[in-house]
């Protein structure tokens, strides 16, 4: 289903501005949310990061027109996700941006993948770097052709996700999610100064974490460091809490850890708390 402009409807093509910045030069934001039971899990979290990366980019976009597409979406999508993308709109030729942007708001809903959420999944180092000295980095911007090719990469090994190093050689995150490891008591994950995505499942992860017994730490990660771990988690949106059995050629023993079941139960019961069934009530 998509939703552009006040209008449902079964399309995935609409009329768009070939002018539009979005397009022609990845000038916009997005975020996936997940839907359940009609309902979008951390909704006003997903609302405000979004609000907050189009500030950050230098436009606006009204919180109540991203909610009416959600709100829209979920009624029509039960078990699902959503991802809503906001553009600076169109503009003259250049880079610079026009002195009054008109955003574009759109939002697209699909099933659930089978199985995702909780899925164990291996990891490929790719030699692509995320560049922590861009503000970009701390974003879920429109240009992502970095984590498409390091996908294709791990595919071709034979692995599920990238594993992403910054430019000093410390660990930031997969292609598609935030990283934990588990060392001993501790939960720690790289801060966001790392080129970090300010993750929902991030934040919840990490307020939820001394209730299960460990405690959080933001700090640098080295390689070494993950590879030596006791668990290592991957989390987003949609998977959820997924512990990663392997980094290239080291095996863990991620998904046997009692931490993952801790946090998995933890998570599990605020998204039922959100959205009325937990996420593996899902099929």
């Amino acid at each position: 289903m998509l939703w552009s402009d006040g209008r449902l409807g079964p399309e995935a093509r609409v009329p768009f501005d070939l002018g539009d910045r979005g397009l022609l030069l990845g000038d916009g934001v997005f975020d996936t949310a997940l839907i359940l039971n009609g309902r979008v899990a951390f909704a006003a979290a997903h609302r405000d990061r979004l609000v907050a990366a189009a500030a950050s980019l230098g436009f606006a976009v009204e919180p109540a027109r991203i909610e009416e597409a959600m709100r829209a979406l979920a009624g029509q999508v039960p078990r699902g996700s959503i991802r809503t993308t906001v553009t600076r709109g169109s503009g003259p030729r250049g880079l610079r941006p026009p002195a009054e942007p008109r955003p574009t708001l759109f939002a697209s809903a699909s099933p659930l993948t089978p199985g995702l959420a909780g899925a164990p999944l291996r990891l490929w180092p790719t030699g692509i770097r995320r560049n922590d000295t861009a503000p970009t980095a701390r974003l879920k911007t429109l240009g992502y052709l970095d984590a498409v090719l390091a996908a294709r990469e791990a595919a071709e090994h034979g692995f599920d996700e990238a594993l992403f190093r910054n430019t000093r050689g410390d660990v930031a995150c997969g292609g598609t999610g935030n990283l934990f490891a588990v060392l001993g008591e501790r939960l720690v994950t790289p801060p966001l100064s790392d080129g970090v995505l300010d993750g929902i499942v991030r934040a919840e992860i990490l307020r939820l974490a001394p209730a299960c017994a460990l405690a959080p730490e933001e700090r640098s990660l080295p390689l070494d460091t993950l590879l030596g771990a006791d668990a290592v988690l991957l989390t987003n949106s949609l998977r959820f809490v997924a512990p990663v059995q392997g980094i290239g050629a080291t095996a863990l023993a991620s998904a046997a850890h009692p931490a993952v079941a801790r946090l998995t139960r933890a998570l599990s019961a605020r998204v039922r708390a959100e959205c009325g069934v937990a996420p593996e009530a899902v099929p």
